[in-house]
């Protein structure tokens, strides 16, 4: 039985794939510079909803039911870098018009997308747990990178 490869047929990164990347670098300089190299709006801003205290998820905290998307990676599913734009829904100040089990669908609906790596990265970034499974990146990490980032007063 053939076994599913976490590589990536498209030739851009996905976002998990590069936070990996970043993950098992073995120095503070080589995240940083792994995180430079890949910099990204949409990897900015899944960083700071992780890190930034300030966040506020509108979102049940935990485990999401939804059916994981096992197309291989880089073919039949959204990316987080297009779908990003949207995230602001999912989290206070963001469109205070949606009823929560409308919300709630509608991340069901945006997870079962993706590919299931990004789809496991987004349930973890949403409660702040990016670190789970991406242990080796730390707020300190993100910030020197991306030195522009202002952390709080986001909700």
């Amino acid at each position: 039985m053939p076994t599913k490869s976490l590589d990536n047929s498209n030739s851009r990164l996905l976002i998990s794939e590069i936070l990996r990347k970043v993950s098992n670098a073995k120095t503070k300089k080589e995240k940083v510079d792994l995180l430079r190299k890949h910099n990204s709006t949409a990897l900015r801003q899944l960083l700071i909803i992780n890190f930034d205290e300030s966040i506020i998820s509108e979102l049940p905290e935990g485990d999401v039911p939804y059916t994981p998307n096992d197309a291989p990676v880089g073919t039949d599913h959204t990316r987080l870098e297009s779908q990003y734009k949207g995230l602001y829904r999912f989290f206070k100040g963001g469109d205070p018009r949606i009823k929560p089990l409308k919300r709630e669908t509608m991340f069901v609906q945006l997870l079962e997308g993706l590919a299931a790596e990004e789809a496991e990265l987004l349930v973890l970034v949403k409660d702040g747990k990016l670190n789970d499974k991406y242990k080796r990146i730390t707020k300190a990490v993100v910030s020197e990178a991306y030195p522009s980032i202002e952390w709080g007063g986001r909700s």
